[in-house]
């Protein structure tokens, strides 16, 4: 049987399901395989208003967390700017608590133009975000919040805490330097998206590692993660939906599973400690040909 064993690989959660279509024995078997091949962890993200059918992520990893003993699970990313972060925070606090201690957040800036319709003004954007931010950790570790910010100002206590000590790992997603400058200041990782190009991720890779040195960080403290969108076989499986959701699918990984594993090997190359593999559909299918065709070669080379 292969066995995955090591911590630089991740899959994605099967999420986008249409009304009536979710198989909880598919869903069940899936996650079953993902833990029993040794894979990091198990992916989600948000996209609460979006023409492709989406679950939502605190759902599909509450579900997923009953349905597995190790993998862990995590979302990249939340835009958390649209939500109370003490409900946020709430809510995940739980979801580690009952998947004892095996979650992995991650947090985004999104965009001011999609903050109409969940009433969020754009007036202080990132100051609602990085605050929120800072709220939510408090909850998850301090006896009593005592936060006085521009937008949240709370005096209060939230129980239980995070089951993970002093909080969740914190990851945090973006594309500007600016974003990466928060990312150091506010999180304990950075994402790259999926609809960056390996070069492009490369790029912030280099700009991450000169603001670490900048901040007297330790580069061994902070993860780095890229998520791939990756298809073994046939490429217009997936490069026709990533061509509607990004106008090109320049960023994919796919192909021969030689291909696909040179692709691969090229983004732990520019820096992702861990690779959120993303297949987009076929799940079941797409994981067999990953951990059979794929990832032995990239395994043999070691890190």
């Amino acid at each position: 049987m292969t066995t995955i064993t090591t911590d630089r690989f991740a899959v994605s959660l099967p999420q986008q399901i249409s009304d009536g279509a979710f198989d909880p024995a598919a869903f069940r078997a899936y996650l079953r395989r993902a833990e029993e091949l040794g894979f990091h962890s198990a992916w989600t993200r948000e996209g609460t208003l979006n023409p492709v059918p989406t679950l939502g992520p605190i759902e599909v990893m509450t579900y997923a967390a009953a349905c597995t003993e190790r993998l862990r699970l995590g979302c990249a990313v939340f835009v958390s700017v649209v939500h109370s972060p003490l409900h946020l925070a709430k809510s995940l606090s739980t979801l580690d608590q009952l998947s004892r201690g095996r979650l992995e957040v991650g947090f985004g800036l999104g965009s001011r133009n999609l903050l109409g319709p969940f009433g969020v003004s754009p007036e202080g954007f990132v100051t609602r975000f990085t605050e929120g931010i800072e709220l939510m950790k408090a909850c998850w570790s301090e006896p009593k919040v005592a936060f006085h910010g521009r937008f949240f100002q709370v005096e209060a206590a939230m129980e239980p805490k995070a089951y993970q000590k002093p909080h969740p790992p914190v990851w945090m997603g973006g594309h500007q330097p600016a974003a990466i400058r928060r990312a150091i200041r506010h999180g304990d990782g950075f994402v790259g998206a999926g609809g960056a190009t390996t070069a492009a991720f490369a790029g912030q890779v280099r700009t991450l590692r000169a603001e670490l040195e900048r901040a007297g960080r330790d580069p061994a403290s902070f993860r780095v993660a890229k998520r791939v969108y990756v298809s073994v076989g046939a490429t217009g499986r997936i490069e026709g939906p990533l061509s509607r959701m990004y106008g090109d699918a320049d960023m994919a990984v796919s192909g021969p599973p030689d291909a696909c594993a040179q692709g691969l090997g090229e983004v732990l190359e520019a820096g992702a400690d861990l690779v959120l593999l993303d297949t987009m559909s076929d799940e079941a299918e797409q994981l067999e040909r990953l951990a059979g065709e794929v990832l032995p070669s990239l395994l043999q080379q070691g890190p």
